[in-house]
């Protein structure tokens, strides 16, 4: 009989796994680093999100970064001593070099370390962290695990509503002008992540616009892109957030009527990474193929 292969799984905190979470889960999360002012943080280790709020609100200058090399390698070694394999869940290729250093680093651990081009963050990502543990618990070996996510990876969709455009303009995604008239107008642009990108999807004049673009975007996607998920039940919708807990549950609530079959809908903080270039008081609204 062939024995089962023990496989971790390992992700950055982009996923919105914190340290306390992943031990209950039985997963492995990397802190991502970032740079304040010169001093180096790390997130949910020394950076708290209130902390992180509180220096972004002060015009902090703050720069993201990815794990460092010894950090990673540090964790997979320790990691090969308890387990067979490892599947490693990093952040949008698209939105961070991590993928791409996993993979180089990967080739030094013989076929032991699957790194995953999941194209997704936050929510999304977290999603396939889940799956990515189902999978391993059903005795899924890391690459018949890294093969679905990779799969999976475009199913689905994260809508998100900006309450200020301050930190578009500082990060240079949009210019100063335009920022100048949006805050005038009083816009709350909606942004589109699907795969790697982050884009411009539509522009509301108030909240309320906002949430309902950000709603009939989900149902769109529901109804176009997943009707056969939706029809097995497969597919999840959760909130996230930048330091706005309490709108974030309201929306929930909304969320809970509009789609009454949709099972639980989990809520959860935006990664600082993301956070640091749209600002507090955003909302957002994701959906995922689950298995």
């Amino acid at each position: 009989m062939e024995s089962i292969m023990s496989v971790a799984v390992v992700t950055d905190s982009n996923s919105g796994i914190t340290q306390k979470q992943a031990e209950e889960l039985g997963v492995y999360v990397l802190p991502m680093p970032f740079e304040i002012e010169g001093t180096t943080y790390f997130e949910d280790i020394t950076l708290t999100q209130e902390e992180f709020y509180k220096k972004l609100g002060k015009g902090g200058d703050i720069s993201t970064s990815q794990p460092s090399i010894p950090e990673i390698q540090k964790l997979w070694d320790k990691l090969l001593k308890q387990y067979d394999e490892i599947v490693h869940i990093p952040m949008s290729s698209g939105l961070s070099g991590s993928y791409g250093t996993s993979m180089v680093l990967a080739e030094d651990y013989q076929e032991k370390v699957f790194p995953v081009n999941n194209q997704r963050i936050s929510v999304t990502q977290r999603r396939s962290v889940l799956d990515a543990l189902s999978l391993a618990k059903q005795g899924k070996c890391a690459k018949e695990i890294r093969d679905y996510l990779e799969e999976d990876k475009f199913q689905s969709s994260i809508y998100i509503m900006l309450d200020t455009l301050t930190y578009l303009k500082k990060g240079g995604r949009i210019t100063k002008a335009a920022a100048a008239l949006g805050t005038l107008l009083r816009l709350k642009p909606v942004l589109q992540i699907q795969g790697e990108r982050l884009d411009a999807f539509a522009k509301a004049r108030t909240v309320k616009q906002g949430k309902q673009i950000m709603i009939d975007a989900i149902k769109k996607d529901l109804q176009t892109r997943f009707p056969a998920f939706v029809s097995e039940n497969k597919m999840k919708i959760d909130v996230a957030h930048t330091d706005n807990e309490a709108a974030a549950q309201e929306l929930r609530k909304e969320l809970l009527e509009i789609f009454p079959n949709c099972g639980e809908i989990y809520i959860d903080s935006l990664s600082l990474s993301v956070s640091c270039h749209i600002g507090p008081g955003a909302l957002a609204i994701a959906c995922s193929h689950i298995i």
